[in-house]
């Protein structure tokens, strides 16, 4: 529930400290810190007091803030991106280390009141880590694993193994070994990496492993003032392993096994035993077994079930009753003439659902050699009864045409409960459970009609489960079983956001004694609260002071509930902050639970969806209630004021300080019934859901209606390349002097700061030196409300998504602007097949050189030859153009820019153009060809930092005139 409480009122409430434990060298760790109620520009810190910089992550509104971090947990911590809007304050800590523990605090911090949400005790504990290492003798070096994820001090570590005298194997000391009192039969096989102390990896090579090195060996790392680390390795060296004789032999049995196993698989798929299912309940079901075999007259039939009980038996021409079990007597059928036919399928009547398994059909001849042998499994559907919770009633069908005796006992159960007994020609509520007493009904003439189904009163999702009606006879005998799956759906109800008042409904038949207590609660939680009541009717009376507060003078029960049964509860205004499940219970005056309801509401709220950059939009509210003249509108969002309407007029004064100027209602609201709200210069920034409600004098509620607006994040594309793009912002004119305005980069992180104005002027100072010399803003910004920012020269680097912030002591506007730039080699899908002209190559290597790349190399004959670096003379000759090359001729140009293709338009890898342009009639001065006293450049300084390689082969004969450097 989205509501969000005064937070003066939350101050001093304490919150439960969590405990949380993990194990040193574990990836991350997650912990917890979860609010529903997320006020207007929140400053999220998580803190560690027992710290002398105590804070270890910091959020606002502009992203992550964390020029106050404490530096151990650099690079170690992040929030979700959204977390400041959907409570989900969540911190990951990656990489935990023993230092790391410790108690830390969750608080929000809004309009100056700070609340604590959460604490988390996280205890990172020393892991034991046991290894399990096999080497044959003779190989060259094992490596026995031994690392620690962060070394904070000064360490020492030691190799052991106990089982020797001394046990030392190696021991290193801060950053040198010391081998003093190694033992001797290691001298010189063991070795460590140099750089342990700085990867954490303090892992031992040991070199010509022997059969007595077997043994445990136990890497101990002391840190100062930490717990020791250690680490078990059980090391066994194994004799060098030869290859019997025996082995073709083995291979051999192997092979056969292997045979044997296909066999036997691919026998159990083309004998699968076939299933035949039928729904629970059904009259009769068939149990195929069909052969084409020429069977004698002699031949004998045998049904047998999963228990080897005989179901049915056909032998000497005719059925064998006496033999069959008594379960199945009378049941059983199979055709005429089935040793001529081959039919040898079985009917069985009335099947029960305890009779679900295999059955065998099996015929043997005169001797009693098995002449067939077929298996069905039997399986049944249990029946699925779905209804909703507003049903008066529900049936749980269980019927049979089986002849039931009159001392026949009908039993419904649920788990262990009964549901309901019949038994003696009569009901017996005395046997049944209380929670169904009175809720319950079966057919008169039960017995005769065979119809058992159960009739189910105002049925509940408390009552899903699988219900089983059975039929015994007098010596306890089942004669029907079946099964039914009750799913009661809970009831929802929706309405429109604005509606005076919804109605919960809730009826019951089931005689309420007059003390009994009606309780209505929702599923809302929270760290503090755990399901709050809405509604409480005890003694015969509504409770007000137990219910919570947001629902006071808001609810409403019906007179006499308990004698009509009609338990239903009216709930005024509703908004979308309401949408729960409500439960209703019912409870003995000992406390025994006699009814239980849920019933979920939802409120659906209209969305009002426009683009970023329009100059209004309109929150609709219209009414036809005649509202006096003297009644109050308020638009708010949580608890902030948007625009107060008050004793006949606005009272901006009120009104939070984010919308003064860019709000706007109507005249005559009160007797036009247009209570709409237009919002000036909207941005993503507004994306809430308002809620607009009407008082009366006496500060009863009237009306209330909400309205969610979205604006859609500002687009903004450009091809790399361009001179420059405009991130556009434009809000209300004449803002403050003091104002501070940030444009930043807030994806992907880290944040930088684009371009910063305060104090009248730019901040160059201030701003991330990637946008140096890049960024503008208009004049008289303030003035003009004109917040648009320039950025020159755009390159693929400069994609992402943009925040403008702007500061008067808190935030009073934002926006975002995603900006895309596209790659300069993707600007066209046609692009990336025909390759680039000369004129366009030639505006593409000026821009490389301003913005950045990688190699462009140019050469004759229409085919790519390049390299990244200089060439010999013998080199240089065999890049000669062919002989097909004309004089006049352009060079062909290849270009890789500094990130390949940007795949704007699919293309993967770099564009290689052989195109030729036709030779310009005015001659062409070209640059020489740099030879290698340019280091394979021959460029400025400026364009050497701008390419990396530059190779430029020019054809002799297209270019004689190589004189002009």
């Amino acid at each position: 529930m989205k509501m969000f409480v005064v937070f003066v009122i939350l101050l001093h409430v304490s919150q439960h400290a969590s405990a949380l434990e993990v194990y040193e060298g574990v990836e991350s760790v997650l912990l917890l810190c979860k609010d529903t109620s997320v006020p207007l520009e929140p400053t999220l810190v998580w803190t560690r007091h027992d710290l002398s910089l105590p804070i270890v992550h910091e959020r606002n509104d502009a992203g992550d803030e964390l020029r106050d971090q404490n530096q151990r947990y650099r690079r170690r911590t992040s929030m979700k991106t959204d977390s400041l809007r959907t409570g989900d304050f969540s911190l990951t800590l990656r990489n935990p280390i023993i230092s790391d523990s410790g108690t830390y605090t969750c608080t929000v911090t809004a309009f100056g009141n700070e609340r604590t949400l959460t604490e988390v005790e996280l205890q990172v504990k020393v892991s034991h880590k046991v290894f399990t290492l096999e080497v044959y003798e003779g190989a060259e070096s094992v490596l026995l694993p031994c690392h620690i994820p962060f070394v904070s001090g000064p360490t020492t570590m030691m190799w052991s193994r106990y089982d020797l005298n001394p046990p030392t194997v190696h021991q290193r000391q801060q950053e040198e070994d010391e081998l003093t009192d190694q033992n001797q039969r290691y001298r010189d096989r063991t070795s460590m990496k140099t750089d342990a102390l700085q990867t954490g990896d303090f892992s031992l090579t040991l070199r010509k492993p022997h059969i007595f090195d077997s043994s445990n060996y136990t890497c101990t790392i002391r840190v100062t003032g930490e717990e020791p680390r250690l680490t078990d390795v059980q090391l066994q060296v194994k004799e060098p392993y030869t290859f019997p004789a025996e082995a073709s032999v083995i291979l051999a049995v192997l092979a056969v096994a292997a045979i044997v196993g296909l066999g036997v698989y691919l026998w159990k798929l083309f004998y699968r035993v076939p299933q035949v299912e039928v729904d629970s309940g059904v009259e009769s079901v068939q149990l195929a077994c069909k052969t084409t075999l020429d069977l004698p007259e002699d031949a004998k039939v045998e049904w047998m079930d999963s228990n080897f009980e005989k179901v049915h038996v056909y032998k000497n021409g005719s059925d064998r009753p006496e033999e069959q079990h008594q379960v199945y007597r009378d049941r059983t059928k199979m055709n005429e003439d089935l040793l001529k036919t081959g039919d040898l399928s079985l009917t069985l009547k009335h099947p029960k659902d305890g009779e679900a398994g295999k059955y065998t059909c099996t015929v043997y001849n005169k001797e009693r050699k098995i002449l067939l042998k077929k298996r069905v499994e039997l399986q049944f559907r249990v029946p699925q009864v779905e209804v909703v919770t507003e049903v008066k009633s529900v049936q749980l069908p269980c019927k049979t045409t089986l002849h039931l005796p009159r001392d026949t006992k009908v039993e419904w159960v649920k788990s262990s409960k009964k549901v309901h007994v019949y038994q003696n020609g009569s009901d017996w509520p005395e046997d049944q459970d209380q929670s169904y007493r009175g809720r319950t009904e079966l057919r008169r003439n039960l017995l005769k009609t065979g119809d058992l189904s159960l009739t189910l009163k105002y049925p509940t999702d408390g009552d899903n489960s699988t219900y089983t009606c059975t039929a015994y006879n007098n010596r306890k005998k089942i004669l029907i079983k079946k099964e039914v799956v009750l799913k009661v759906k809970v009831l929802q109800v929706e309405v429109d956001s604005g509606v005076e008042s919804v109605q919960l409904p809730f009826n019951t038949t089931l005689h309420l004694p007059e003390d009994a207590k009606a309780e209505w609660m929702d599923n809302y939680t929270s760290y503090w609260v755990n399901n709050r009541k809405v509604h409480v009717y005890e003694n015969g009376s509504d409770q007000p002071e137990e219910q919570h507060q947001v629902y006071r003078d808001r609810t409403k029960m019906n007179e006499d509930l308990l004698k009509t049964g009609d338990l239903s509860l009216t709930l005024k205004h509703p908004t979308d902050g309401d949408n729960s499940t409500y439960t209703c219970t019912v409870y003995s005056r000992e406390g025994n639970i006699l009814l239980n309801r849920k019933v979920e509401l939802k409120v659906r709220v209209p969305q009002v969806e426009v683009d970023s950059g329009v100059e209004s939009v309109q929150l609709p509210f219209n009414t036809t209630l005649h509202l006096p003249v003297d009644a109050k509108v308020e638009w708010k969002v949580y608890e902030s004021k948007i625009h107060v309407y008050e004793n006949g007029s606005d009272q901006p004064h009120k009104q939070h300080q984010r919308y003064r100027d860019r709000t706007k209602m109507n005249e005559d609201l009160l007797k036009t019934g247009d209570l709409s709200l237009t919002l000036k210069y909207p941005t993503d920034g507004d994306n809430y859901t308002y809620t607009c409600t009407v008082y009366s004098r006496e500060g009863n509620i009237l009306l209330r209606k909400q309205v969610e607006l979205k604006v859609r994040v500002c687009q903004v594309e450009v091809e790399e390349g361009a001179e420059s793009v405009q991130l556009p912002f434009k809000t209300t004119q004449n803002l403050p002097e003091d104002v501070r305005v940030e444009w930043k980069r807030k994806e992907p992180e880290p944040s930088l700061m684009v371009h910063l104005y305060k104090n009248g002027c730019d901040q160059p100072e201030e701003q991330y030196e990637f946008y140096r010399d890049r960024t503008k803003m208009n004049e008289d910004l303030l003035k003009t409300g004109d917040l648009s920012l320039t950025l020159k020269h755009p390159t693929e680097r400069d994609s992402g998504r943009y925040g403008c912030f702007v500061y008067s002591g808190k935030i009073v506007r934002w926006k975002d602007v995603q900006l895309k730039v596209k790659g300069l080699c993707c600007r066209r899908s046609s692009d990336c097949d025909r390759g680039l002209t000369l004129e366009e190559t030639l505006s593409t290597f000026q821009q490389l050189l301003h913005h950045g790349g990688r190699s462009l190399t140019v050469t004759g004959g229409g085919e790519r030859r390049g390299s990244t670096g200089g060439s010999s003379e013998e080199e240089e000759r065999s890049y000669k153009p062919h002989d097909h090359m004309t004089r006049g001729a352009w060079p062909s140009v290849v270009m890789m820019s500094d990130r390949g293709c940007s795949g704007c338009c699919g293309c993967k890898t770099p564009i290689i153009s052989t195109q030729r342009a036709s030779l310009s009639p005015a001659p062409l001065h070209t640059p020489a060809r740099p030879g290698r006293a340019h280091g394979g450049g021959g460029l400025s300084a400026h364009a050497q930092i701008s390419f990396h390689v530059l190779q430029l082969f020019w054809d002799a004969e297209a270019f004689a005139d190589e004189s002009t450097d």
